[in-house]
């Protein structure tokens, strides 16, 4: 591989799968909650655990399979994370 971070590619590609797989059971989860009670703030849960899984799997596919730099992975990883956390937080300030 071209890049210094090759020795570190299989601890990313394990770490980013398991957020992904308990991203994706939580994203699930608080849909099927939401789905049961129609609760606006399980939807922002819900869209939130998305957004960070989502993060996860983009900022993974960038570095892993179209060969972006790292960095430029970690930015979008980031970007999607802290978006979520936003969507999360407001998810949870908010009253029913």
């Amino acid at each position: 591989m071209p890049h210094e971070t090759a020795i570190y590619d299989p601890a990313i590609v394990v770490l980013m799968g398991a957020i992904f797989c308990l991203g994706g059971a939580i994203t699930y989860f608080a849909y099927k909650a939401y789905s049961r009670t129609g609760d606006p703030s399980l939807r922002g849960l819900m869209l939130g655990f998305g957004s960070v899984t989502i993060g996860a799997l983009v900022g993974g596919i960038a570095h892993q399979l179209f060969d972006f730099p790292l960095e430029f992975g970690i930015v979008i990883n980031a970007g999607l994370t802290a978006a979520g956390f936003a969507i999360i937080t407001y998810s949870l300030y908010i009253e029913t």
